[in-house]
């Protein structure tokens, strides 16, 4: 199988389409959290808990739609996510109109819901091809999300005030039919259901997570856990950040699209670069480069610095992020799948949710720049406590 025989497989095309389509609903529901949060909380502290609430939903929908998708499939779990998403881009709209900022909560937590579902597309993509090729077929299943990341925050400047006077309620309205359109390339998927035996429910699933004890996939959910953590805690505040320093809305919207953009660009070639040098290496200069993206978010409020640190810190995710999903994937077997990539997901969900959460009360508080020092000593932590493992294995 080639790159092109890839992309010409009916399974992985119709994920990578359905993928870029819902994709896109990610930037704008980024930008509308803090926005549309500002807006409506009771207090400035709590802007952010929109944002916050959506990542707490990852971590409770995780691991049930994992299961869920090894009992019904792939393609019906991917329209759950979709189902999750629109219902969520309708409650929001309609606490926009009655100024609810619980309705706004809750609507998040849905739209999370969905998002949690649409994480599985990059195991999907794995599925679809051979052994070989799944570092590839991952890196390009992210890639799609590039598209996504220019298109999204586009429609949210175009459709925010859509259904004026309400602010922000068009935008919203646009991630319900994102939503929609989003389900049809999934009739083109014929992946298979997963086949299991009555009796393999209980016994299985303990025996799945006990692979959890083993050294490749614990380094490889601590990485993942922290690239996306730490990538959340510089990221939900950036747009209160920036509007605190004058900036306005649209530059905002543009230092978060750029940041996306720096996410999932590299992913046309993070694949090949893993089959050249491997994954963990990769997966370690994605770590670095987080560092990095936090040293310089911490020496200024210019725009440049949040334009540097986004970009750096997105190109850093990637590495980091797929790096250690393709660690996690050379290392489970076939009936490890379903339990563990759901417990992956709850605990790079857990992780996401405290930086969540924590994000909001420290920019609030301590301030951008201790935020940003925050984020690079939990790498440095990381990468410490990474290393004694190794030598612990080592003397063992």
């Amino acid at each position: 199988m080639s790159e092109a025989s890839i992309l010409k497989n009916r399974n992985f095309a119709g994920l990578l389409l359905a993928n870029t389509i819902l994709g896109a609903a990610f930037p704008i529901q980024l930008i509308l959290g803090g926005l549309a949060g500002l807006m409506l909380a009771p207090d400035p502290v709590l802007a952010t808990l929109p944002s916050s609430v959506q990542t707490l939903a990852g971590l409770v929908a995780a691991a049930p739609v994992s299961i869920l998708m090894g009992r019904i499939g792939r393609r019906a779990g991917f329209a759950f996510g979709a189902l999750m998403t629109l219902t969520g881009a309708i409650a929001a709209t309609q606490a926009l109109y009655v100024q609810n900022f619980a309705l706004l909560c809750v609507a998040h937590f849905l739209m999370g819901a969905g998002w949690a579902a649409f994480q599985y597309f990059r195991f999907a993509a794995g599925e679809a091809v051979d052994r070989k090729w799944r570092p590839v077929a991952i890196s390009l299943m992210l890639s799609s999300l590039l598209i996504a990341a220019i298109i999204g925050p586009q429609v949210f400047i175009a459709a925010k005030d859509a259904l004026a006077p309400i602010p922000f309620a068009g935008a919203y309205a646009a991630t319900g039919l994102i939503a929609v359109l989003g389900v049809v390339p999934l009739a083109a998927v014929r992946m298979p259901v997963p086949m299991r035996a009555a009796t393999d429910d209980q016994s299985d699933r303990f025996a799945a997570l006990a692979a959890l004890r083993r050294r490749p996939i614990r380094r490889s959910i601590a990485i993942a856990a922290v690239s996306q953590g730490v990538m959340v805690f510089l990221m939900v505040p950036t747009p209160i950040a920036m509007i605190g320093c004058g900036f306005s809305e649209d530059t905002a919207s543009d230092v978060v699209r750029w940041h996306i953009v720096a996410m999932f660009a590299p992913s046309f070639f993070t694949g090949f670069l893993i089959q050249r040098f491997g994954a963990q290496p990769i997966a370690t200069v994605g770590l670095g480069m987080i560092i990095a993206a936090a040293v310089a978010a911490s020496l200024g409020l210019t725009a440049m610095n949040f334009y540097g640190s986004l970009i750096v810190l997105g190109v850093g995710w990637n590495f980091g992020f797929i790096g250690a999903t393709t660690m996690l994937d050379a290392a489970l077997s076939e009936k490890q799948r379903a339990a563990v990539q759901g417990t992956n997901d709850t605990i790079i969900a857990l992780v996401s949710t405290v930086c969540a959460f924590a994000a909001g009360f420290v920019v609030s508080t301590l301030g951008w720049a201790v935020l940003a020092m925050i984020s690079g000593g939990l790498v440095i932590l990381t990468l410490a406590a990474l290393r004694s493992d190794r030598a612990t294995t080592v003397e063992m």
